[in-house]
């Protein structure tokens, strides 16, 4: 009666699993982003923010533009960085299945082919000749055998070690979901970048074209004796000023492009003609948002801050299970001939079953601290996935905002080209008759650069703030598959 009692408190305690249980945290209670007194009615040509279910998955595809879909996918599928994080998780997964195998029975094989010498004196036998008993015979022992262990993981520190292991993996694989959506919004911005670039490019052009006209104006003024020197010095010395700034923007245009390349995984001299114009990409009317109860089970940072979190709660279980027993079953079963012909032969087999317990008894505290560093490291990580959810939620209310400024700005931008354009018209028109002098044209033509470059700015502002807000709330990246 005493073996099936021990095995039953055997199989009772093997089912214990010491340490904490993860619970995921609770979904956030507040239902929005912000304030009810800083919403307010969108103005005209505002994006409106779509409270649901969030972006779809390519959500690019809203700006309308074909080759900036394509850069994007291949981005996606070439970037360097990305082919690291999937290597990353592989590596990860493959990690938390090594660990997951301890907890199954381990079985080895061995085999060995000896050369052996007896000394015969030593065991009280004297040589013998005529026996054929030298007095250090030789031979050869062939043996084959092998043996399992099974460890019986009586409080769970195995179970808890896979627990931590899957979880680690698990965060692993957000991090990359977090790498591949952050490579796709670069992308974007960057082609952007590329297209405000090149309109700040053709403002200056254009500027620099009506210096050259204002140079030539008071050129041919100062021969019908209408002008001065003055006037075509402080011409001249516009335009060699405006010059001067072309190159800046130019370079800044190539470092754009440079790096739109490499996020596409090619060299720079490879990626071919970017000729994106702000003009050409559509701005959604609608940008579908995530709400907040659905953001902390979406958003791939979120959901690997909360990954860490069960690591670190399964950590305490496997140090609280060290402070525990630990019992080992096995048995080996060899066959040794010095023959090869007489290996299968019961005469010469042997065998063992054995169990092995490990109890802790003095460790100067050691296993203690393990535990209570291990508990520590949970509230840490408690607060790390607090503060990401905190942080994620500020960003969006950021960008709801600036949907809003945006817009206005992008309004009173357009205004101020429109009152500056009138004013440059008028300016000339009194310098051609003479009212006025050439620095009057000059300074409403710096107003009139100024008020479309800042335009300029402000749209695409406008456009990079919409691509960070898809990106903050989570779209266009499909979650890879648990292991």
């Amino acid at each position: 009666m005493r073996f099936p009692i021990v095995l039953l408190v055997t199989v009772a305690l093997a089912s214990c699993t010491v340490g904490p249980n993860f619970k995921p945290p609770s979904a956030p209670t507040t239902v929005a982003y912000r304030p009810s007194a800083e919403t307010r009615a969108p103005a005209a040509a505002e994006p409106i923010a779509d409270f649901g279910i969030g972006p779809q998955r390519r959500w690019w595809e809203a700006f309308g533009s074909v080759e900036l879909n394509r850069l994007v996918d291949q981005a996606l599928a070439n970037n360097f960085s990305l082919a690291a994080a999937d290597a990353t998780l592989r590596a990860s997964e493959q990690e938390a299945r090594a660990i997951a195998g301890h907890q199954l029975p381990q079985i080895d094989a061995s085999s060995r082919i000896e050369q052996e010498q007896v000394n015969l004196s030593s065991f009280g036998f004297q040589p013998s000749p005529a026996l054929g008993l030298a007095g250090n015979p030789e031979f050869h022992l062939y043996s084959v055998g092998g043996g399992i262990n099974y460890d019986l993981d009586l409080f769970g520190g195995l179970r808890r070690q896979t627990e931590e292991g899957v979880a680690q993996a698990e965060a692993q694989r957000r991090q990359a979901a977090a790498a591949h959506l952050a490579i796709a919004g670069r992308v974007v911005n960057q082609v952007l970048t590329v297209a405000a670039m090149r309109k700040q490019i053709e403002v200056a052009d254009a500027l620099l074209a009506d210096d050259l006209r204002n140079v030539d104006l008071t050129q041919k003024r100062q021969k019908a004796g209408e002008g001065t020197l003055v006037e075509v010095l402080n011409a001249q010395s516009q335009y060699t000023a405006d010059r001067g700034d072309i190159p800046q923007l130019h370079q800044q245009l190539e470092e754009a492009r440079h790096l739109l390349a490499t996020l596409v995984g090619i060299a720079p001299a490879d990626l071919g003609a970017t000729d994106f114009e702000l003009e050409q990409l559509v701005l959604p009317a609608r940008v579908p948002v995530t709400l907040p109860s659905e953001l902390v089970h979406k958003r791939p940072d979120i959901l690997q801050a909360e990954a860490n979190l069960h690591a670190a709660t399964a950590a305490i279980g496997v140090a609280t299970a060290k402070l525990y027993p630990d019992i080992t079953l096995g048995a080996t079963l060899t066959q040794g001939a010095p023959t090869v012909d007489n290996l299968v032969k019961n005469a010469f087999r042997g065998y063992d079953i054995f169990a092995g317990l490990a109890a802790p008894i003095f460790h100067g505290g050691t296993l203690k601290a393990e535990r209570a560093a291990a508990v520590a490291r949970a509230h840490a990580a408690t607060a790390t996935y607090q503060q990401t959810v905190l942080d994620a939620f500020g960003q969006v209310a950021d960008l709801l905002s600036a949907l809003q400024s945006d817009a206005r700005s992008v309004a009173n931008q357009s205004e101020s080209v429109s009152v500056a354009q009138r004013s440059l018209a008028l300016s000339r028109r009194s310098f051609q008759v003479g009212n006025s002098g050439i620095l009057q044209v000059l300074d409403s033509e710096r107003l009139y650069q100024r008020a479309n470059t800042n335009l300029v700015l402000a749209r695409t502002r406008q456009y990079l703030n919409v691509a960070r807000l898809y990106v903050a709330t989570a779209g266009g990246w499909d979650q890879p598959k648990a292991l």
